[in-house]
């Protein structure tokens, strides 16, 4: 298949989803008759599968990805690596996550992209919508029917695996997978560096990279470095707008269990009456809480980050951190930012 024709492909899909998310928001879940009947019932089967997937966490998934699948972006990220004007397709076995909507949509992009043949492994908590976006393409051109392909069976007769699991299922992929070229990805956690400077929109912002898709995603900020004596008003303050998330289910049983057992264990902590903030090392903090840490130095803070770059995401912060993202952007990101760093799709065109 031509990359002219890939690249195509992706524009169309782009400007499809943006008019999707549209119809489907406006629907409110109820049933439709429309033209967009069929495909808006399919995303609603996808909310009734994983009660995680709300009408508005599915639509923000699908404008993301419309805003990243514009020409300029398709061009800008393809323009760094030289496409073979012909070559023979690998096979491509991608094991996805679920945590989020469309979470390994990037790695289905990159591997088709990349000009090679696609065998998806789905998470059970995310088994609709990318079925669904594969259609669409193969719609818009059949040449994509012989490129992807879904499995529920063992993985056999592939060239390369991109796999993303937990660090204990990391372990098993690699182990099972040391044979081929393979790119593994573990547990990671993003965090937030604050300085006391920032203005009510900047926390504002900040709000949503913790608890977009109720904190779910790797890019989610579970983690906040704060200096000493940091008055967090401000803080929860900006963060009320998020207040609603206490009226999920899912999401309060888990900020219920959660207080209930640092309460009995006597740990101290900071409430708003939908979010916990808890003074901890660690990165990877549960639904609901938000781990905070102080610093004294910015500078041994970021040597800190830097050793710990194998379990940290992204950085959010505007204190001037190599590599930092502007507050709001942590799920945002361009195309060429890659998960964990590495470079999906100079692995991909140089399979042997």
């Amino acid at each position: 298949m031509e990359f002219k024709k890939r690249i195509d492909a992706f524009i169309t899909l782009g400007k499809y989803l943006n008019t999707l998310a549209d119809a489907y928001e406006s629907t409110d879940d109820k049933p439709t008759s429309s033209s967009w009947g069929q495909a808006i019932q399919t995303l609603q089967r996808a909310k009734v599968e994983n009660s995680w997937f709300t009408t508005n966490n599915i639509t923000y998934a699908l404008r993301s990805w419309a805003q990243a699948l514009t020409e300029d972006n398709l061009l800008a990220w393809t323009s760094r690596y030289q496409f073979p004007s012909q070559t023979t397709p690998k096979t491509v076995s991608v094991i996805m996550a679920g945590n989020i909507p469309l979470v390994g949509f990037h790695d289905f992009l990159s591997v088709l992209i990349s000009g090679n043949k696609i065998t998806v492994k789905l998470s059970s908590n995310d088994r609709i919508l990318l079925p669904f976006i594969a259609n669409f393409l193969i719609q818009q051109d059949p040449e994509f029917e012989n490129l992807i392909h879904f499995t529920e069976e063992k993985l056999d007769k592939f060239d390369a695996v991109i796999a993303t699991g937990s660090d204990n299922t990391a372990r098993y992929f690699d182990y099972y997978f040391k044979k081929y070229p393979h790119i593994i990805r573990k547990n990671r956690n993003s965090v937030a560096v604050l300085d006391g400077t920032e203005s009510s929109e900047d926390l504002a912002l900040l709000a949503n990279d913790i608890f977009l898709y109720f904190g779910l995603g790797c890019r989610n900020v579970s983690k906040l470095y704060v200096p000493e004596n940091y008055n967090f008003k401000d803080f929860f303050e900006a963060v009320y707008t998020w207040k609603d998330l206490i009226y999920n289910h899912r999401y309060m049983n888990n900020y219920d269990y959660n207080k209930a057992v640092y309460l009995m264990s006597n740990i101290g902590l900071l409430d708003n009456e939908f979010m916990l903030l808890k003074h901890d090392k660690g990165f990877s903090s549960p639904i609901a809480v938000v781990f905070y840490e102080e610093y004294t130095s910015k500078e041994k803070l970021q040597e800190y980050l830097e050793a710990s770059s194998e379990s940290i995401q992204c950085v959010v912060s505007k204190t001037g951190i190599p590599n930092e993202f502007s507050f709001g952007e942590a799920q945002q990101p361009k195309l060429w930012d890659y998960a964990d760093g590495i470079d999906t799709l100079e692995f991909l065109m140089n399979i042997s």
